[in-house]
């Protein structure tokens, strides 16, 4: 049983199966992706793309294998690829099934060959295994498989050049390959003993990557096989193909590693295990560092998706070690960055505050006296790192209120597009101000509970101030609603999702019938099933198509997309007013 369905009649249907993509994590940075059909359509695909050291980048080592049946001197190529408007070969056509869980899993059928493919990633190492087994045949078979390396930066696309290194080196039980100096060795075995690598270097020009074409950038790409593994196989038997960086002893240990990593997998058996099991492939755990990936395939961690995320992916199952090891981690970025001393601003202005609100759900699972001793010292110095200004130019006016106004934009709708920002939103951001007084307001009811009489004595005043700056700039009495944001010159109207953040923190400044009416206008005109549009549609600014050029989509994203993330605080929100009887609606 599944919770992912696939119209197996479809498989063979390009234009079904390529707009269907797969994605496996090793939990240290490192993934596995392509189409359900193996066919790389975006320069992020691969079967083995991870880190090579300890930054943030990630490089496509191994791009893709194509198998290959031989049965009576006849080839059957398994393998999908496109160039130049081409698909050669056409291995589709033999797919008969697809299955997501436990783990991805491929079925051919050539005639009276079934074949059948189960690709795995293993945890927290940079290993790739497949296991292929004969499930039926009329005799024995020869199975190839050619490896296609790439070796780059994944953001970039290879080209054929007389740098690269095609030679594979001999291991045992297979070969080691490494296209330039710098990047690890790259250690591909099978299971089999008796299995043969052909070597054969050679470049195969022109992968046309329809996605990136699509988004406006450059799609084509040169890869470089060293040849191919041949081996006999026959009904019922099984081969492990493994890539890693760190060989393996022998070929009882290929089999072990799989066995014992699959039997470890999840079933993703109804909706909630699949948004379990995604939710758990966005912490990664490097050395000393534990963080959360804004997002696959080509994002990086990222402050402030880190502490908004943080308590979905890790507490909501019970993770709380998780939770506390990337607070620990994002602790000592905090202190060593040189925003503590206000030198050093995130991309996003409200990123800081974000961890203050990480912290009030980690209460339902440790006490509040262990926050305080554990974060109560980098709680107040964030807050002061605020009052005394970043260089950035945001600071803590005397009305209690933070200005953020800047050459580049400040707030997470920090958008350009042809070099300009999309949505600069210079002053005073609506969520940065609800942020800012939630996370006095929870360092103080924190602190008094914790006999800190100086902390309380320092900043007792400034939610009132706050709140009474907050309420006289940003409630429009005759809209009904809060504005997107105040400067010197503007009261920007604009009906934004931005607004719901202050609806729904713990502390809040909206009285009860400003926050009635508030969620009335964010649900008139934001609310969608799939999360809160960025704007009205009834805006003249409003974008109503995501298309996929990338100037499309930066256009649309700010300006009438709909996010997830807001919906959490429009659900809160709604369900601190109506109480258990919003269940059903949210």
């Amino acid at each position: 049983m599944s919770g992912l369905k696939f119209d197996k009649r479809e498989l063979g249907n390009l234009e079904y199966s390529l707009n269907r993509e797969m994605l496996a994590t090793d939990r240290r940075g490192g993934y596995m992706s392509t189409t359900i059909v193996c066919c790389n359509t975006r320069k992020y695909h691969g079967l083995m793309v991870a880190p090579i050291d300890e930054s943030d980048r990630t490089y496509v080592l191994l791009s893709s294998l194509d198998e290959t049946i031989v049965q009576h001197d006849q080839s059957f190529n398994l393998a999908l690829h496109r160039y130049d408007g081409v698909y050669e070969p056409r291995g589709h056509k033999y797919i008969t099934d697809f299955e997501y869980t436990p783990t991805p899993t491929i079925t051919y059928r050539v005639g009276g060959v079934i074949l059948k493919k189960e690709l795995l990633w293993i945890h927290k190492r940079t290993q790739l295994m497949i296991r292929y087994t004969l499930v039926d045949a009329h005799s024995e078979i020869t199975l190839r498989l050619r490896p296609l390396l790439a070796f780059r930066d994944k953001h970039a696309l290879s080209k054929a050049n007389m740098e690269a290194d095609g030679k594979a080196y001999p291991i045992p039980y297979g070969v080691k390959c490494r296209l330039y100096d710098g990047f690890p060795w790259l250690n591909m075995q099978l299971s089999k003993e008796d299995a043969e690598f052909i070597a054969a270097p050679d470049w195969y020009y022109n992968f046309e990557y329809q996605k990136e074409l699509r988004r406006g950038y450059e799609g084509h790409e040169d890869l470089l096989t060293s040849g191919y593994f041949e081996f006999k196989i026959k009904k019922g038997e099984s081969v492990i193909f493994s890539a890693s960086t760190e060989p393996m002893e022998s070929p009882e240990a290929i089999v072990e590693a799989y066995e014992t990593s699959l039997a470890r997998r999840t079933h993703k058996i109804d909706f909630l295990s699949c948004l379990e099991h995604s939710a758990r492939q966005f912490v990664i755990r490097r050395g000393d560092r534990t963080e959360v990936v804004a997002g696959y395939p080509w994002f990086r961690p990222f402050m402030e998706d880190t502490f908004m995320a943080l308590p979905g992916l890790t507490l909501a199952q019970g993770h709380k070690e998780d939770c506390i090891d990337a607070l620990d981690t994002a602790v000592r970025d905090f202190e060593t960055s040189g925003l503590l001393e206000g030198h050093w601003l995130p991309t996003a202005v409200d990123a800081p505050l974000w961890f203050f609100f990480t912290l009030q759900q980690l209460e339902a699972h440790i006490s509040q006296k262990e926050i305080w001793a554990k974060y109560g010292n980098t709680m107040k110095a964030v807050l002061e790192a605020y009052r005394r200004g970043f260089s950035e130019g945001v600071y803590l006016h005397d009305n209690g209120l933070i200005w953020a106004s800047a050459e580049r934009p400040l707030t997470w709708m920090g958008t350009s597009v042809d070099g300009q920002p999309l949505t600069p939103r210079r002053g005073y951001p609506v969520e940065l101000q609800a942020l800012w007084y939630n996370a006095v307001s929870y360092t103080l009811a924190v602190a008094k509970k914790q006999g800190d009489k100086a902390f309380v004595a320092e900043w007792k005043d400034m939610p009132e101030r706050t709140k009474d700056s907050f309420i006289k700039k940003f409630w429009l009495d005759e809209e009904g609603y809060l504005a997107d944001y105040v400067n010197h010159d503007e009261v920007n109207k604009f009906i934004r999702c931005n607004m719901v953040v202050a609806c729904g923190l713990d502390y809040r400044m909206l009285n009860d019938e400003q926050l009635v009416n508030t969620l009335q206008t964010v649900r008139q005109h934001l609310l969608t099933p799939r999360g809160l549009r960025t704007l009205s549609p009834r805006n003249m600014l409003y974008k109503s198509n995501y298309n996929e050029d990338q100037r499309s989509q930066d256009l649309a994203s700010r300006n009438g997309s709909a996010w997830v993330w807001p919906l959490m605080f429009y659900v809160k929100a709604c369900f601190d007013l109506g109480g258990a009887s919003f269940a059903k609606e949210a």
